[in-house]
């Protein structure tokens, strides 16, 4: 049952956001160069930071950024019916014992969130249980499911549209919200045991690598395992007819929560704001958002690199450079809180760094 009301009465938010994205200003991240140029350091020292704080101004549309302040992270969490064809030995139940954790502030994405300074929100867009009959929800828990989970993709689509854009407007919806609240710096999560099937799934189809070249084995499933969910992702992207567009493809092998992702980056986008993606569910997400409208990559930071194939594949795909490298794979967004403080640095040494004219010194960088 899609118990999203924007849904039920056919309103679509994600493609209003989508409308309302803008390319980001080149002008103000020449601006950020410019100034990072000239201040106290030789030119090019501080690497990637640079290119960073460049586009943050971009984003902005001013040089140097404000330091974002106010970083929110959002879980989206939802099932699949893929689980069935023995993709992974965890049991379904963990999503919404993993939801609870999350609420109680256990997990470890609630302790980064906490080092970093930024709330936690989790959104029951697609879990199996019924999680309104023993949860209140409050604001770190949205219940806006859309569906109890999706249908098993080894055996057919995964999702109507009708619950695809359901799914799109439970993302940006909650991104709009966040943003009226104050928030400026998004960071995207997810919770679905055998969520990373169906984004491989996805990462192949946008990609156009072999479900062999795009499959891993999460939260580490043996030889056998693996074998059984590449010929489950590999049979699913059989069923795709050449050239189909970004919509059929998250519905036939996508899942609720990416699709959310997808949502929440369009939202952010919209908003004209930062947003810090996390690890291979959320990349599929991205590969859907970006499909829907390029512009929004320009609001994009990668926050690390997974060790799921997927996610370099998606990386290259997308022209982004991960900001961290740390050998992570459990998701829930905990890579790309880690990179929170990267983002803020860089905006901060923009903003604080004096420039030589101003410390009343002679450019010596050499």
């Amino acid at each position: 049952m899609i118990t999203n009301p924007n849904a039920a009465h056919g309103h679509r938010r994600w493609e209003s956001a989508q409308s309302q994205i803008v390319a980001v200003d080149d002008a103000a991240a020449t601006d950020a160069q410019d100034r990072s140029n000239r201040q106290t350091k030789p030119a090019g020292s501080l690497g990637r930071l640079e290119t960073l704080g460049a586009q943050l101004a971009a984003i902005a549309r001013q040089a140097p950024a404000p330091v974002p302040g106010s970083p929110a992270v959002v879980v989206f969490a939802g099932d699949h019916g893929v689980h069935a064809a023995g993709v992974t030995p965890w049991p379904q139940e963990v999503t919404a014992q993993m939801v609870a954790n999350f609420v109680a502030g256990g997990a470890a994405i609630n302790a980064f969130a906490r080092q970093a300074g930024a709330s936690v929100t989790v959104v029951d867009v697609g879990v199996a249980a019924d999680l309104s009959s023993i949860m209140e929800p409050t604001p770190t828990l949205r219940l806006m499911n859309v569906a109890r989970g999706t249908a098993n993709l080894a055996e057919g689509p995964a999702m109507s549209i009708d619950q695809l854009h359901a799914a799109l407007d439970v993302g940006t919806t909650v991104a709009a919200d966040l943003a009226e609240s104050g928030v400026d710096l998004f960071v995207t999560g997810d919770m679905g045991i055998a969520n990373t099937t169906p984004s491989a799934a996805i990462i192949a189809a946008f990609t156009g690598k072999s479900a062999i070249d795009v499959t891993g084995r999460g939260t580490g499933i043996d030889d056998e395992t693996l074998a059984r969910k590449q010929r489950v992702v590999a049979d699913a992207l059989g069923r795709l007819a050449p050239g189909v567009g970004p919509l059929t493809i998250a519905a036939s092998v996508g899942g609720l929560e990416i699709a959310a992702i997808a949502g929440f980056i369009l939202g952010a986008a919209a908003a004209r704001r930062p947003v810090i993606v996390d690890g291979v569910i959320s990349l599929a997400g991205l590969c859907i958002a970006h499909a829907l409208q390029p512009l929004a990559l320009g609001y994009v930071v990668a926050g690390h690199r997974s060790t799921e194939p997927g996610a370099s594949a998606a990386l290259d795909h997308l022209g982004l450079s991960p900001l961290l490298d740390l050998s992570l794979r459990l998701g829930e967004g905990t890579g790309a809180c880690l990179a929170i403080a990267l983002v803020q640095s860089a905006a901060r040494v923009l903003q604080d760094m004096a420039t030589f004219d101003s410390a009343g010194v002679s450019d010596q960088k050499g």
